[in-house]
């Protein structure tokens, strides 16, 4: 290997090796923003060159004790780079839990008690497991560096940052434009989220398209704390079940990841045809070309079904051991046989005191669009209840409804 060359005394510049070029394609992968590349480039070629591994940050809050599968969107990508030799840092927020993060909300997020956040954190680290290896994540919890700091150092970390920085925030801007309150509590969320990247040194923190604005906060005060600021790398927000809102237990569109496979076998089966690509791009470990090829095989005519269960078996067996998914299917084509309504289903909850039925099978994620749904209440192909619908001008008052297209696709609808 050859030395690395300097252009300032205190400026190195590593070589770019074919590892580094495989790293970073491997972190670009599906990924929404990665910045600064450059400095990430320089980075991992550092860490090439000097044989130590990067520190790579990924925080979350226990607002809820269940993991789904939109959350593995980030831990997927953390697995990837742990398994290029990094060091991963799996950061549970037991403080930040407590302020509330208002992250694309334009209200706040209630905070959670001591105990509730204690509660969940059980559960959290013992889910991320199954995706992250457990011996090589570094767990740690923020209250370690934010309990200690105190009212004296909380206002000193106040003053490297200011409001007209913080209020470059999207929904912090328009709370003010549309005269919504901002407490200023609020605007310590992202300052500590940004200390955890001091605290930690981190190099890289990943995170949620929502979250661009606290991961650069970190960086901003590294810098003031004299150290080289971490880059960024953004994932996209994965959509629930019905295809329309990002995956949230309290939508009711979610998949868990320690749901029994037979459940989440279903509900990834139940997924448009379209959304299901999106899926494979954030879900699936299959090579890039494997995956567009299996996509030209289908739009060249065949069954998108085919598709659909190699992705579920997939999923399955990930989170419940080999051979998992193929018992999933059996079991899920058995109950078609048999013209039964499954049991698992994906639950979708609409706001609303009544709503059309080509409406709401949109919404309940069973078509991709108005057209879609007409066609198949004209072909016989919808159910409400296992009564077959004629009319598509029905309207669904308040009530849960078990909505079905074909013989595969059903979903439990709460109107109202």
């Amino acid at each position: 290997m050859s030395n690395p060359t300097s252009t300032k005394p205190d400026t190195v510049i590593y070589p770019i090796t074919d590892r580094v070029k495989h790293s970073l394609e491997v972190a670009l992968r599906s990924c929404d923003e990665l910045l600064v590349q450059d400095e990430f480039v320089q980075k991992l070629a550092r860490s090439e060159a000097t044989k130590t591994p990067l520190r790579i940050k990924l925080g979350l809050d226990p607002t809820a004790p269940d993991i789904h599968l939109g959350h593995t969107v980030v831990l997927n990508k953390l697995r990837q780079l742990q398994d290029l030799g990094h060091t991963v840092i799996f950061l549970i927020g037991d403080f930040t839990s407590m302020i509330g993060d208002p992250s694309g909300r334009n209200t706040t997020r209630p905070p959670l008690t001591r105990e509730q956040i204690e509660e969940n954190a059980k559960t959290y680290y013992a889910q991320a497991s199954l995706v992250l290896d457990p011996e090589r994540t570094e767990i740690r919890y923020n209250s370690e560096w934010c309990d200690p700091l105190g009212a004296r150092g909380m206002i000193e970390l106040a003053s490297r940052y200011t409001v007209a920085r913080m209020m470059e925030r999207e929904d912090f801007t328009q709370r003010f434009r549309n005269g919504v309150s901002i407490s200023v509590h609020e605007f310590l969320y992202p300052l500590m989220q940004g200390y955890d990247s001091v605290a930690l040194k981190a190099d890289l923190e990943l995170g949620g398209t929502d979250q661009k604005f606290n991961l650069l906060v970190g960086r901003e005060l590294q810098k003031e704390y004299g150290q080289q600021p971490q880059c960024i790398l953004t994932m996209p927000l994965l959509e629930g079940t019905d295809g329309v809102e990002k995956m949230s237990k309290s939508k009711g569109n979610y998949i868990g990841i320690s749901e029994p496979p037979d459940s989440m076998f279903g509900k990834l089966m139940s997924i448009s045809d379209i959304l299901m690509w999106r899926y494979y791009d954030l879900l699936s470990f299959k090579p890039v070309a494997d995956i567009k090829a299996l996509r030209a095989d289908t739009e060249a005519g065949r069954n998108p079904r085919d598709a659909k269960v190699m992705l579920a078996i997939e999923v399955v067996d990930r989170f419940h051991g080999a051979g998992a998914g193929q018992k999933a299917l059996e079991t899920f084509e058995a109950r078609f046989r048999d013209g039964a309504i499954p049991e698992d289903m994906p639950e979708v909850t609409i706001a609303e005191p009544e709503i059309g039925v080509l409406k709401a099978l949109r919404q309940a994620g069973l078509v991709s669009s108005g057209s879609e749904a007409q066609r198949n209440i004209e072909q016989g192909g919808v159910r409400i209840d296992g009564e077959k619908v004629s009319d598509k001008g029905l309207t669904l008052g308040s009530g849960t409804y078990v909505l079905q297209v074909g013989k595969r696709k059903f979903a439990r609808v709460k109107v109202g």
